[in-house]
């Protein structure tokens, strides 16, 4: 029995009155304390009302609804600070929403929202001829403009004055576009909008490969007019594609035409080479505060904890004051040293702003945001006390963040000896008379947070700031960016990829199954259709079209292997496409079996890391009858087995039916196909038809034969006339001089010359057949090369190794070029296909072709085997590869004679020459061997030489002996040669190089090029990306690679001495040249020889025999009066 029902009713009454006497109910002071709560938000709301109308919508566009970045400006609006100043009217739209009778304050600021928002609209549209021209080849003079006439919307400053070209400030408008839509704004009013907005898409899509002016509009911290590739735009715009990919403009109620569409392809690159730079910025800049908008509010673009973290470290312990934080280091902006009058900075001008570098508030409000996102309440309060003495009050009482503190003149140098000791004076942008509008933008959305009155969920309603896996699940009929909870480690250790097996024809259907190998024919998988990935491009190239707009939609851009592992509907037909690496090209990459064998697998390992969408993905594997032909078939046969067991290295698999995998696919519908009256010229894999399915096994299947002929140069024939060339033509049987005596009269004749009958273009492309069908690579490649052939979507591979940190050079000796920045697809031709490549030997320009093809793939799965590589010289790495195959492995085989898998191995192979010093090193501590020893000197070698571990990856068993699991011992000279090749440094290389430098005034001199101390070390610091392609070109002068390494260890000798002998300073040039002599000189006279130009004995030596003698002569170096010591006066020189 509940005790309350034993009460009396005199206790109950007792009670009641007591309650009446006290005033209220419980009931009634719940409602008066909501009622108080209520009336103090209302009044908190006002009073923010209030500063956005006088700070904010005061200085906004009457006519367009943008704003000028600072409010005495009356002319020019900046599309940055205008998109800031419209989340900040969002924010507290979304704050008022939540109270019921707003007398129409919400409704008013969502209006001015969408005026400016829509004004940004406006003014781009007007350039649409500059986005259908940046499509197509990312040149900054057609960039999208940053600042427009505040009233009119026409443009004020041309791209050759001013950097428009930024790629986040794009982004970032397409973030908040898709943040304020969701929140129930209509913004996007017409389809003409929604397909500019696709174009936008397009427009960001290639930031991975487009350097910019960035955050700063400056491009390189130098200020020369330079632009880089930057880590806070990618990172933007990988935050804005993941934003904006499945949107529907029209919001809620919006159609399926109104949908907007992103390559994940494009997507993973961008997200890849982002991740790649941090915590850069780039190559000028290691860290810079513009990250702190890319990993945090608002594009949250990274929740790699580690990644994220170390960023946010090295940004707050290198760039925060007591003032906020500085932009980048020698940061020159509003100093009072910098000369406003000029555009750009003199050559090493950056070195006068260090340690006096402005400090911008702003920063720290963009802190506390990130403290609310994260819920640290200690980090708010830090960065609130922070900030306080710091904003100044109008004549309203309302808070003034000023744009920057500077130091005053007077101060210089007294901030340079001690920095931080000296007061800072604010800037005259961020006063009472002048609003900074970024900086009180970001101040109202920061102060909403901290007053309780806007929720971070309100501010970022797409959930950015958390993971994937954590977001609300999207609805709908689109695909979302949207990973499973197993996935949250960025590691896709339980997802499933799944695989459909399609056969080409019946019969080899039967064959497959006498193996156990179920597959399926195209008939088998109707209604589904089979489309090679092109026939795909050809559909996605109507989207975002407009002839009013003059936009010709998605570019010509091949389909990646994310893209292929969806599932489509396209006009009511279901679709799955096979990946690239099964389409059959004219470069003759895809006629190697092996090579496919390992793309495969690779493919297949791409899919499972990277995938980032809701549904499993699905990936067609195309075995065709050629297939059956080829000499490594029955490794496929071996792959396809394994695949059966639902395992590949590691990756779970799941092999079916096509018509059983759908149901847990990712499915996108290509729902703007059916608004549009186009009748597509489609062309879906067709099935082989057989009268009989006779093939049943393996050994009743013809195969090809493996091809040699004698080798007989024909150099000689380039001067005889034409007639000659052709009478020995036609009695030459073999291949390789048929392709020689062709490419004689195709290079002087010209493609349509006619040999009997038939021309000399057509001749070759014969011969190419041919010879593929043989597999007989030497003229494969020369044909190929002959005809000018380029790999596809090489570009893509190029930019993988320079945001890698890393420069590529092609072709050989002078004629080597540098590339220092992505390349457009239309460039490869020339590149590859120049004077001095052409006569250095025409195969070459395929080869290295396909080298930076393997490196642009390993680089991006196997960094660590270009640790110490910075220039990757693709001429030299070859030199590396065929000194390999001939001193190292005895092969009378030629590089361009192996196949395409052969050479990739043979290039894991030598860039693994790090693994084995490693491994001899410690054979030689096991065995009590010390390799520099004088006793054994010349009989240590080196350790047996292994494949890397993650070697098996790249394929199987090779049958030639060049790829035998054998011993092959490499001597200290071939380690050198190899290593040299490569340009391969130690640890602290170049740190060590700059130290050096700060000891010699007047610089180093190595084969008559000298490395000046100034402007080098006063333009570069000594971990900047820059200073070492610096020292790096230096090196590159050296044409023997065993030379290039001693030298190397020459600089690693010096940098040792002087570290133990800081006294030490050079008074003239450190002639490397001579100290090697020298050297040299001692090593011969040690031995009892004579003097020769042959260093071989001298190469052949080990390391710390070497070092031993540069030593030495560095000292007699030191001692000849080059340099400014304590020696003289007694002290010894530290060198052991």
């Amino acid at each position: 029995m509940d005790p309350a029902s034993s009460d009396s009713p005199d206790d109950n009454q007792t009670r009641e009155r007591q309650r009446s006497a006290s005033g209220c109910t419980d009931t009634d002071a719940d409602v008066h304390l909501r009622v108080i709560c209520y009336d103090e938000t209302v009044r908190k709301l006002d009073h923010y009302y209030g500063i956005v109308k006088r700070q904010l919508l005061q200085n906004q566009s009457i006519s367009l609804g943008i704003f000028p970045s600072t409010s005495q400006d009356h002319r020019v609006g900046d599309v940055r600070t205008s998109i800031y100043c419209a989340a900040s009217i969002w924010s507290l739209f979304q704050a008022y929403r939540r109270i019921d009778d707003d007398r129409g304050k919400a409704y008013e600021l969502g209006q001015s929202c969408v005026k400016c928002m829509r004004g940004i609209l406006t003014c781009w549209m007007r350039q649409c001829e500059h986005v259908e021209s940046f499509k197509k080849g990312q040149n900054p003079k057609f960039a999208l403009h940053a600042k427009f006439h505040l009233l009119t919307g026409e443009e004020v400053i041309s791209s050759e004055e001013y950097g428009h070209l930024q790629i986040d400030i794009v982004s970032l408008y397409l973030l908040f576009l898709v943040q304020m839509i969701t929140s129930g704004l209509q913004i996007i009013y017409t389809m003409d909008e929604v397909t500019f907005v696709q174009n936008l898409v397009y427009y960001v899509e290639r930031a991975y490969r487009t350097p910019d002016f960035g955050m700063w509009e400056r491009g390189s911290k130098y200020n020369n007019g330079t632009p880089e590739l930057h880590a806070s735009s990618i990172g933007l715009a990988k935050a804005a594609l993941e934003a904006i990919n499945g949107c529907n403009l029209f919001g809620e109620k919006g159609a399926s035409w109104s949908v907007i569409f992103v390559d994940i392809d494009a997507h993973n690159r961008n997200r890849s080479i982002f991740e790649t730079l941090l915590p850069r910025e780039s190559s000028s800049k290691n860290v810079d505060v513009s990250l702190l908008c890319a990993i945090s509010f608002p594009a949250f673009a990274t929740h790699d904890q580690m990644l994220y973290s170390k960023t946010r470290n090295q940004i707050v312990s290198l760039l925060e004051g007591k003032h906020g934080f500085k932009r980048f280091h020698r940061d020159g902006y509003g100093t009072v040293l910098e000369d406003n009058k000029r555009r750009y900075y003199h050559i090493a001008e950056t070195k006068v702003f260090e340690k006096i570098e402005c400090e911008w508030p702003l920063f720290f409000l963009f802190m506390i945001i990130e403290g609310m996102f994260k819920g640290n309440e200690e980090q708010v309060e830090q960065y609130k006390n922070k900030l306080k003495p710091l904003v100044k009050r109008d004549k309203w009482g309302d808070p003034v963040v000023p744009k920057y503190y500077y130091v005053h003149r007077d101060q210089v140098n007294l901030e340079r000896s001690e920095p931080g000791s000296q007061g800072r004076q604010p800037s005259s942008e961020g006063n009472p008379r002048n609003l900074f509008l970024w900086g009180q933008s970001v101040w109202i959305i920061a102060s909403l947070l901290m007053d309780g009155l806007l929720h971070i969920n309100e501010l970022d309603i797409i959930r950015r700031h958390l993971p994937s896996y954590n977001r609300p699940r999207k609805g709908g009929r689109y695909s979302a960016f949207q990973r499973t909870r197993y996935m949250k480690e960025g590691t896709a250790s339980d997802l499933v990829v799944q695989v459909v097996l399609i056969a080409e024809s019946m019969r080899l259907q039967a064959m497959m199954a006498t193996y156990g190998i179920q597959t399926q024919t195209p008939h088998e998988v109707e209604p589904v259709q089979i489309w090679p990935p092109r026939e795909l491009v050809k559909v996605y190239q109507n989207l975002g079209v407009s002839e009013k707009l003059g936009l010709q939609g998605r570019p010509t851009r091949p389909i990646g292997a994310l893209g292929t592992s969806k599932i489509y509907r396209v006009c009511g037909q279901t679709v799955l496409c096979y990946p690239l690496v099964f389409e059959v090209s004219d470069f003759y990459l895809s006629h190697d079996m092996a090579l496919l064998i390992d793309d495969i697998k690779s493919e297949l390992h791409f899919v499972g890391k990277y995938w980032r969408l809701s549904g499993r993905p699905t990936v067609c594997v195309l075995i065709r009858e050629e297939h059956m032909r080829d000499i490594h078939f029955r490794e496929l046969l071996d792959l396809l087995a394994q695949l059966k067991t639902g395992y590949c290295d590691g990756l779970k698999v799941r092999t079916g039916r096509l018509q059983n995998l759908i149901s847990s696919s990712c499915i996108e519908h290509l729902d703007f196909m059916s608004a549009l009256d186009i009748d597509l010229d489609i062309k879906p894999f067709e099935q082989l038809q057989h009268a009989s399915i006779g093939y049943q096994s393996l050994t009743d299947v013809p195969r090809a034969i493996t091809y040699s002929e004698d080798s007989m140069s024909f150099k000689d024939m380039e001067l005889q006339p034409t007639h000659e060339v052709i009478n020995v033509l036609r009695s030459v049987s073999t291949l390789h001089g048929q392709t020689q005596l062709l490419g004689i009269l195709l290079r002087r004749e010209g493609p349509d010359f006619q040999i009997d009958g038939h021309p000399v273009g057509e001749r070759v492309l014969a011969l190419l057949s041919q010879a593929s069908s043989l597999r007989y690579w030497r003229t494969v490649r020369e044909c190929t090369a002959l005809l000018s052939k380029e790999v596809e979507s090489i570009s893509p591979y190029i930019t993988t190794v320079l945001v890698s940190g890393k420069q590529l050079t092609v072709g050989y000796g002078k004629d080597e070029v540098l590339l220092d920045r992505p390349v457009q697809p239309g460039g490869i031709h020339d590149l590859f296909y120049n004077a001095s490549l052409q006569t250095h030997n025409v195969v070459q320009a395929v080869l290295q072709q396909e080298v930076v093809l393997y490196c642009g793939k390993l680089i991006a799965t196997h960094t660590h085997l270009f640790n110490g590589i910075l220039n990757i010289r693709v001429g030299w790495v070859i030199k590396a590869m065929t000194y390999y195959l001939h001193d190292v492995c005895h092969s009378k085989e030629t590089v361009e004679g192996l196949a395409p898998s052969e050479v990739r191995r043979l290039l894991v192979k030598v860039l693994s020459l790090d693994e084995w010093a490693q491994q001899e090193k410690q054979a030689k501590m096991s065995c009590g061997c010390l390799w520099g020893s004088e006793g054994l000197r010349g009989q240590c070698q080196s350790p047996t030489q292994r494949f890397p571990n993650n070697q098996a990856k790249w394929g199987s068993s090779m049958t030639t002996a060049l790829h035998r699991r054998r011993e092959v011992r490499l001597t200290p000279q071939q380690i050198r040669v190899i290593d040299g090749c490569l340009g391969r440094t130690p640890k602290r290389f170049y740190e060590k190089v700059f130290n050096i430098l700060r000891k010699t005034p007047l610089g180093v001199r190595l084969c008559d090029q000298l490395l000046p101390q100034h402007p080098t070390i006063s333009e570069m610091s000594s971990g900047e990306l820059n200073f070492a392609l610096t020292v790096q070109s230096l090196l590159n002068h050296i044409q023997h690679p065993e030379y290039r390494q001693i030298v190397v260890e020459l600089f690693s000798v010096v940098a040792t001495i002087l570290e133990r002998n800081p006294e030490l300073k050079f008074l003239h040039v450190l002639n490397l040249d001579q100290i090697f002599k020298d050297a040299f000189k001692m090593f011969l006279k040690d031995h009892g020889r004579e003097w020769t130009d042959d260093a071989s004995t001298f190469y052949n030596a080990s390391h710390v025999v070497v070092s031993s003698y540069l030593a030495r002569a560095v000292v007699n170096f030191m001692l000849t009066g080059d340099m400014r010591s304590e020696i003289e006066e007694g002290l010894t020189c530290k060198v052991s």
